[in-house]
């Protein structure tokens, strides 16, 4: 499973709208409005580095009140649920 972040600056106004649009694009999970440099955090869980290249370029490319895009795949994902579940092995 690759994930990414994308980090989307939108027009003035448009952050809900936007958000909803997000929301349609297949691969995309969440979205939140944050503050900051930018407006939108967009999670991205993809299982092939096409898939995510189609989600940034060919999909949220295409919604006209995006500005710009910045986007960060991840390397490794930490977890509280993986913690949680190291101090519980041989626990019963």
């Amino acid at each position: 499973m690759i994930q990414a972040l994308i980090l989307i600056n939108v027009e003035r106004g448009s952050v809900p709208q936007t958000a909803q649009q997000l929301l349609k694009i297949d691969g995309l999970y969440e979205v939140f409005s944050v503050t900051g440099e930018f407006d939108l955090v967009a999670l991205v869980r993809v299982k092939e580095y096409d898939d995510l290249a189609n989600v940034v370029t060919a999909k949220v490319a295409q919604i006209p009140s995006i500005i710009h895009t910045t986007t960060m795949v991840a390397f490794k994902v930490y977890s509280r649920d993986d913690i949680e579940q190291s101090f519980n092995i041989g626990v019963e």
